[in-house]
């Protein structure tokens, strides 16, 4: 058996000595582990990062996924193909352990592996997989893809989470006072531990914690109440209770709104998210307060250091030695990738995050023609790069990354990569000038790209959506895209498409190269004010002080704080 205490190499600081379990479908912890899509794995990998250095009594619970997410590669002709490789891990350790979960009314065998903290510096970590021999191929398949596009394959993965995550800490006695779920998809541990505290719903909110990434409807999952009963979803707790968690609706269960429901308390993952959240939920009975706890990123794993070194010792000439440095070594992917080679001096525009409609990667080049202007004038040129992965069934995703590389594939200063993973999201955030985050406004729970950006001298272009309203300040350490007031999203593109351009036009490109010391003085002003906040440190604080503290009890609501009143 597992000897739990040493697992940790550190004596947990008391500010933190509660012990916690955090649930995650995906953890982006490092290149060689690919086991995340996007953001939700960049923003719990750095929490895991963080929880060790702040010595905290935390576990990481996650899936180890033998095809990962998938292989981002290139068709024939250029265009973007999804591929799928079996990933090895050898330096993952096998637990030894192996027990038994029901999906389907079925017996699957669940194997446990674990990440010491020695490998890369987090908090101990386990990965629960079903490809063993054990299983029949069916269940085996349950841990190959992460967010599998069948509904059984969804939902089975959500049970193998949750309850085959709880009832690892069971087995190996981990005596957890806060299940943190990080985001709806490990919905079932609260099942768990309703049916192992006798259906008192009481027990359960007094031990779960709950984080809401999206208001996005894809990233809030629903499935039919008879087909989740029929998947074992429900740990045989009363159709009742059930019923009263899914309602009003009586065909269908959110997963959102039912943790909201099982919860002490739930977070947005920003300010604002956290207000269109409480907005989104408000009228529904039975919920849990919605506070927020805006993301962030791990700054010692993401910064460069000798960026960082050349800013703290006031050598703006090393600082911009060393940007061009980081530059070139981007732009060796870039000439590899396209046969493109770009140059230090040009303003370099990055948009490179996942690939999602509401995103918007094509509002550069909404007036295309515009846009070449833009990048092709000979006194100050523009080099701008995409990059990022689509869902890979969602074809109008892809459809957009493709629509991206034909229309730029002969302009030469412009290009879109492939195998946008952790490494190349680095290059891309220490080899740019200027990050681009053009959403849908309303549309981002947080977006934390742009912190990482910012701590590697690349200045937020932006529209003033999630975490970017509690950061920047236009033309001091960021630029902030005009948000279009309309409801019609073909004119809300059209008007910020206007914006962003003017923008680039008239401030942005003349500032770089007209005034290159009040350039620098942005980038040096947003290199200092995205930490310490924004780094993931001051995250894994406050969740343990504002959310796991009110674990154990269910003494009277909090008053919401102004910052948190709708």
């Amino acid at each position: 058996m597992i000897s739990f205490p040493h697992l940790f190499p550190y004596e947990f600081d008391k500010k933190y000595a509660k012990p916690a379990a955090y649930f995650s479908m995906e953890f982006a912890l490092d290149q060689s582990l690919k086991i995340y899509s996007g953001g939700l794995g960049f923003l719990a990998g750095s929490h895991m990062r963080s929880a060790f250095e702040l010595r905290q009594n935390l576990v990481g619970i996650g899936i180890l996924w033998k095809y990962g997410y998938y292989d981002q590669e290139r068709n024939i002709d250029g265009t973007l193909r999804v591929y799928f490789s079996e990933k090895n891990y050898f330096f993952l350790e096998d637990t030894g352990i192996i027990f038994p979960i029901t999906i389907h009314n079925h017996e699957v065998k669940v194997k446990a592996w674990l990440l010491k903290p020695s490998v890369y510096n987090t908090v101990p970590m386990f990965f629960l997989s079903t490809d063993i021999p054990e299983n029949d191929h069916l269940a085996q398949t349950i841990s190959h893809r992460l967010y599998d596009p069948h509904e059984s394959a969804r939902v089975a993965q959500s049970i193998l989470l949750g309850t085959g995550g709880a009832k690892l800490l069971d087995i190996i006695g981990h005596q957890t006072e806060v299940y943190h779920m990080n985001e709806g998809h490990a919905l079932p541990l609260c099942f768990y531990l309703l049916n192992k505290y006798n259906n008192d719903l009481n027990e359960v909110k007094k031990r779960v914690v709950f984080t809401t990434h999206t208001p996005e409807k894809a990233g809030n999952e629903e499935h039919a109440i008879s087909y989740m009963e029929l998947m074992s979803f429900f740990h045989d707790v009363p159709k009742e209770m059930v019923m009263q968690l899914a309602a009003p609706d009586t065909q269908n269960m959110s997963y959102t709104l039912a943790a909201l429901r099982m919860a002490r308390i739930a977070n947005g993952v920003s300010a604002l998210h956290g207000e269109v959240s409480r907005k989104m939920w408000e009228g529904f009975e039975g919920i849990c307060e919605i506070t927020s706890v805006t993301n962030a990123q791990n700054e010692k794993y993401w910064n460069d250091g000798l960026l960082q070194g050349a800013l703290k010792s006031g050598n703006d000439e090393a600082l911009v030695s060393r940007k061009k440095e980081l530059k070139r070594e981007l732009f060796k992917v870039v000439a590899n990738q396209t046969g493109k080679i770009l140059d230090e001096n040009v303003l370099t525009i990055v948009w490179a995050r996942r690939f999602a409609a509401y995103k918007r990667a094509n509002l550069l080049i909404q007036d295309f023609e515009r846009f070449l202007n833009l990048v092709e004038k000979s006194n100050y040129p523009v080099q701008v790069i995409w990059a990022g992965k689509p869902y890979p069934e969602d074809q109008g995703a892809i459809d957009i990354f493709n629509d991206i590389y034909w229309k730029t594939k002969y302009v030469t200063n412009c290009a879109i990569l492939t195998g946008y993973e952790l490494g190349l999201s680095a290059l891309l955030k220490r080899g740019s000038d200027l990050w681009l985050n053009t959403p849908r406004m309303y549309r981002e729970a947080s977006g934390t790209s742009g912190m990482t950006a910012a701590m590697n001298g690349s200045i937020n272009l932006s529209i003033p959506d999630g975490w970017v309203p509690e950061f920047a300040v236009h033309g001091k350490n960021s630029f902030i895209i005009p948000r279009a007031e309309t409801e019609d999203h073909e004119e809300q593109a059209k008007l910020e498409n206007e914006s962003l351009l003017t923008l680039l036009e008239n401030e942005i490109v003349p500032l770089y190269y007209s005034k290159p010391k009040e350039w620098l003085n942005v980038m040096k002003q947003s290199m200092k004010d995205v930490v310490p906040f924004f780094d993931s440190n001051r995250m894994a604080h406050e969740y343990y002080d504002k959310m796991y503290s009110l674990t154990g009890s269910l003494s009277e609501e909090r008053v919401p704080s102004k910052m948190q009143a709708v």
